[in-house]
């Protein structure tokens, strides 16, 4: 039997939606928490997220406004985004008074100090087991039972492992890992390269620089991953390479598509967060510290604060020195 009979679901977007039901899916018991009591109210009535339509939750699921009864769950998954993981982690360290796993499910680095996601956790709330889940999935897919892989990863690899056996079922498979860093930097760094793919097809540049770009893109991923002490085959697995690919093929990925509409010279589409475009200059300036180079994320740095004309990084990326492939 697990030892995580509980689970509470912090932010009841789409994601976290999804991740509830999720976890009912596997047998166990789920809070989802919302910080709108209208909105959770209005999910606990209808069984139904406005934010993941055509979703019914499953009665067994709690939808609750009350943190504290969120925080009495023997799992905590974080699913805001990024920049407000903090916010909600430190709302919660309050009522967490013993050790228990405290898994970010967004996918960044945190402005201002470049933590990654469980660094903040380990700072805002200190009796955490810090954790990251990260890989190749959508909300709707997911929510759906539709066939999904992620990779889980914590710093004790027996936790991550019953972490994995709590949550996993016949249609949603977690893998287990201890290698945290490269988890967290294939998660944040794809965001960026989604972003710069979305471009490519936005512009029409065809098929052929759609896949030198992701595999260009890869390289600099890998590179900064082993600067920072990633191992090879986490950054070559699901959280890496296979959230890239991913995020770099379908207009599903939000990144994605705020980098098609950036080709075609158009506004970002209304209502959706890109991580990417939040990550991208703290990337770059990671990317920096460690004396790595990162080309084309540089460039979609430029180009999201106005620095650089999407031609103007076109021709500086097909015009730089011709070089050995890595």
């Amino acid at each position: 039997m697990t030892a995580f009979q509980s689970v509470a679901v912090i932010g009841a977007g789409a994601w976290g939606t999804a991740l509830a039901t999720v976890a009912a899916r596997a047998g166990r018991n789920v809070t989802l928490w919302a910080r709108n009591a209208e909105h959770a109210a209005r999910i606990a009535s209808t069984r139904d997220n406005p934010r993941l339509p055509g979703v019914k939750l499953t009665p067994e699921i709690v939808v609750t406004s009350d943190l504290r009864l969120a925080a009495r769950a023997d799992m905590l998954l974080i699913a805001t985004p990024a920049q407000h993981l903090r916010g909600a982690v430190n709302m919660l360290a309050s009522h967490v008074t013993k050790p228990v796993p405290i898994i970010a499910c967004a996918k960044g680095i945190e402005h201002g100090t470049h933590k990654f996601m469980t660094d903040v956790i380990a700072e805002a709330a200190p009796h955490a087991q810090p954790a990251i889940l990260s890989g190749p999935s959508f909300a709707d897919d997911v929510a759906r039972g539709l066939p999904t892989a992620v990779t889980l990863a914590a710093k004790d690899e027996a936790l991550a492992s019953q972490m994995v056996q709590a949550l996993g079922s016949a249609t949603f498979r977690p893998y287990h890992t201890k290698d945290v860093r490269g988890v967290e930097i294939g998660g944040a760094a794809k965001n960026v390269l989604a972003i710069a793919a979305g471009i490519v097809v936005g512009r029409n540049l065809g098929a052929s620089a759609l896949a030198a770009l992701t595999t260009r893109g890869f390289s600099e991923l890998a590179r900064l991953g082993r600067a920072c002490g990633a191992r090879a085959e986490t950054l070559s697995g699901l959280s890496g390479l296979g959230d890239l690919l991913l995020s770099c093929s379908t207009a599903q990925s939000r990144n994605f598509a705020l980098g098609i509409a950036l080709g075609r010279g158009e506004a970002a589409p209304a209502g959706k967060l890109a991580e990417g475009a939040f990550t991208a200059p703290v990337l770059v300036e990671l990317a920096t510290a460690q004396k790595v180079d990162m080309p084309v994320s540089q460039a979609v740095a430029a180009i999201l604060d106005g620095r650089l004309t999407i031609d103007a990084a076109i021709e500086g990326l097909l015009t730089r020195p011709f070089k050995a492939e890595e």
